[in-house]
């Protein structure tokens, strides 16, 4: 049975409803895939906020208020949201569902070398949510999920589920088929953390980068040293750095390699309402040109 939506300060006001299944994800992605599953029967809550690190967050005691009363939490798994067993594990009853499930996980590698980048080889990439396949199957478990928790609505979650799926296809098919049209020299996805993997691959870019996920003693001399050899030698000609990190290291790169420093992309956190990434879609959108729209400037 479903919990009835408690109101707390944590929480923006929500349309008035006699009852809804109260949903917490582990970071604001997750919860705006839910938001379009769930429709107007499910509340939704990220633990971590808009434009948050996510990796290693420290979730304060408002974070556990703000999830005492959800039905159903969704995490990512793949170790990017270990930090949320912490407090996840007090819940008693509330299904703890991993969305990455079934997916085909990439290991975190920069070359045939992974250690040129430092990269630690085996381990899974848990940016799972930037390939459409793997998002296809991030969204057909959030509406399991959800038909499960409250299973009267089990036909709308799916019919919603399936409609998003349509939508994530139609903004990421045609900046595919961009990707999938430059040149050779020019094929080439550098960036300061390592985690376009899934794009790069669906968008046929060799991957490189500084450091493998976001972590204390991001951007050492030796990470440096590595990806100037590494860029001088393919002539990758662009370099990025996220949102969630400094750009210091992406700009001293591209100063020492000429290279064209790119700009901004999101992967991990979405925006706040009024930024350049309020959802989803307008993350992949905006991070997958503005990654074209250097590597097709001549």
């Amino acid at each position: 049975m479903i919990r009835a939506l408690t109101v707390l300060m944590t929480l923006a006001p929500m349309t008035a409803q006699a009852e809804t299944l109260n949903v917490a994800t582990s970071f604001t992605v997750i919860a705006d895939m839910a938001r379009n599953v769930g429709g107007d029967l499910a509340s939704v809550q990220s633990i971590t906020p808009p434009g948050a690190e996510v990796h290693g967050y420290q979730p304060s005691p408002r974070d556990i208020i703000g999830i005492a009363e959800a039905d159903l939490v969704l995490v990512n798994g793949l170790n990017l949201d270990g930090w949320a067993n912490q407090f996840l594990d007090r819940l008693d009853d509330v299904p703890i569902v991993t969305v990455s499930d079934g997916i085909d996980p990439l290991p975190i590698t920069g070359s045939e070398d992974s250690s040129e980048y430092g990269a630690e080889g085996g381990q899974p990439n848990p940016h799972g949510w930037m390939a459409l396949t793997s998002a296809q199957i991030y969204v057909d478990n959030i509406a399991r999920a959800m038909a499960e928790a409250d299973p009267d609505n089990a036909d709308a979650y799916r019919a919603n589920a399936d409609a998003y799926k349509d939508r994530i296809a139609g903004v990421i098919g045609p900046l595919r088929d961009r990707a999938l049209a430059l040149p050779e020299d020019r094929r080439f996805l550098v960036t300061s953390e390592g985690a376009f993997s899934y794009l790069a691959r669906d968008f046929g870019l060799t991957e490189m980068f500084l450091w493998p996920i976001n972590a204390e003693g991001q951007g050492t001399p030796q990470q440096v040293r590595g990806l100037i050899d590494a860029m001088r030698e393919t002539g990758a000609p662009v370099i990025f750095s996220e949102s969630t990190v400094s750009d210091r290291p992406a700009r001293s790169i591209a100063a020492e390699t000429g290279a064209d420093y790119g700009g901004i992309l999101y992967v991990d956190s979405l925006s706040e309402a009024d930024g350049p990434v309020p959802t989803y879609l307008d993350l992949l959108r905006v991070t997958s040109e503005t990654i074209l729209d250097s590597l097709e400037d001549e």
